[in-house]
């Protein structure tokens, strides 16, 4: 009797459970309302069979009980109970896949006048392309990937000179203008979803797989990837932001193209060592860092790094939270950098200064450091030298007490919390796996042992 109670309470239990929960669906934001109905059709059908088979083992248990004048009647088959379950089965089966049939046959037919988006994937960033004045893409290939053309753009094809190349992680789309996404990815298996807008489409390698959608409101809505594609799977996070068409048309004028973006002014040595005579009173005259002006070694370091920074905190991406006092320190020495040409030419400058290896100031177990820094080599390399195709810059002989900092800042929250810093905040979130400072003060003494 105790076990038949068991099994009504079960199935009466999960029934309210699913009624009164607080968590259900988020509320959608695309015309994919079709899918919420064929799901909550799949609960329906799964529901009733759950509790009908949980009320017969209930009653099963009751009728059949063991007791001493009865015995167990031996019967193999039942040609009425075996129709009865064929019939109510396949009716089941079929009222759980109908819907989804007819579903799946919206998704696969683009509305003609969608505006497309290509979506790229690689570990672990989320970058978009768009067709520029001419309405069409430009050709790709993957032998034209490099870390200046990291979309494998074709150089030779006109179609591709006015395509808009977004770097960042965040994708601003029209409200009610149908969006048709070509997915493709880098490396592995990725999977492109918006739980608000119920996009949901797997990205392979060496194909273009596709997906669509109308957004219906406007607001920012979390990007994941929900396919694990390795150890930084976690913070593969991007962000689609659906504005009014009259917004979404001043987001995308301030944009660069694939020809703007290859024809950005050379930088100049000769301007560039003018300007970096401002940069060598705190980080020394080849770059070499100084300790107790708390500036860290340059020299060494990918000029697309330093650009980047430089770039954030000019834009007050970095260099304004409270607690970030020497970030503040340089937030105004940035800003002396007048345009893109000045960047350009004072990190062309810093990239022929002699790069000889900072002093190691920390110390730590460097056994624990090496197996923590497995997690940090899928991005910035098992030799830690940074890789510029995961942005990921240099720590291998560079100052690691700013390092140590630099870790503290991001699992603190004082670096990666604008919302403009899109590759700190995912650095907020590796960071926040170390516990404490010995883990961090660990890691860096892994770092150090190593080769420069």
């Amino acid at each position: 009797m105790g076990i038949a109670v068991a099994l009504i309470v079960l199935a009466l239990g999960s029934v309210l459970f699913h009624f009164f929960s607080p968590w259900y669906f988020t509320p959608i934001a695309s015309n994919w309302s079709t899918i919420d109905t064929t799901i909550t059709i799949t609960f329906w059908v799964t529901g009733l069979v759950f509790v009908a088979i949980s009320l017969f083992m209930a009653w099963a248990v009751i009728r059949y009980r063991h007791r001493p004048e009865r015995r167990a009647d031996y019967q193999p088959e039942n040609r009425r109970l075996e129709s009865w379950l064929l019939v109510l089965t396949g009716m089941g089966v079929a009222a759980m896949l109908a819907p989804g049939l007819v579903v799946w046959a919206d998704i696969i037919k683009v509305p003609q006048n969608a505006q497309v988006v290509e979506v790229m994937a690689q570990q672990w960033h989320w970058a978009y392309r768009l067709p520029g004045q001419d309405g069409q893409l430009g050709t790709v290939h993957s032998r034209f990937v490099s870390d200046t053309n990291p979309f494998g753009m074709n150089p030779a094809d006109p179609h591709g000179r006015d395509d808009i190349l977004l770097a960042s992680p965040e994708l601003h789309v029209p409200l009610g203008q149908p969006i048709k996404l070509l997915l493709r990815s880098k490396d592995v298996l990725h999977n492109f979803a918006v739980a608000q807008l119920r996009v949901k489409m797997d990205l392979v390698p060496g194909l273009v797989t596709y997906s669509w959608f109308t957004p219906t409101r406007t607001g920012g809505f979390d990007l994941l990837c929900e396919e694990l594609c390795g150890v930084g799977h976690f913070a593969m996070r991007g962000r689609i932001v659906v504005d009014e068409p009259a917004a979404y048309q001043a987001w995308l004028g301030q944009q660069r193209t694939f020809a703007q973006g290859q024809d950005r002014p050379k930088g100049d040595v000769a301007a560039g060592k003018a300007l970096y005579a401002a940069c060598a009173a705190c980080h020394g005259a080849n770059g070499e860092g100084n300790l107790a002006l708390n500036a860290p070694k340059l020299s060494g370091h990918g000029a697309w790094y330093l650009e980047r920074q430089l770039r954030l905190f000019k834009d007050g991406a970095r260099g304004t939270h409270e607690k970030d006092v020497f970030g503040k320190m340089m937030a105004p020495m940035a800003a002396m950098m007048a345009d893109d040409a000045a960047l350009a030419s004072v990190v062309g400058y810093i990239a022929t200064l002699p790069d000889a290896p900072a002093a190691a100031t920390l110390k730590g177990d460097v056994e624990k450091g090496q197996q923590r820094y497995a997690t940090c080599a899928a991005c910035h390399g098992a030799d830690a030298k940074g890789i510029a195709a995961t942005n990921a810059p240099r720590l291998a002989g560079m100052s690691d007490w700013y390092m140590a900092r630099q870790l503290k800042n991001f699992r603190d929250g004082v670096r990666g919390a604008h919302a403009q810093d899109h590759h700190g905040a995912q650095m907020a979130l590796v960071a926040g796996m170390l516990a404490d400072d010995a883990a961090v003060g660990d890691i860096l003494a892994y770092i150090n042992s190593n080769p420069r």
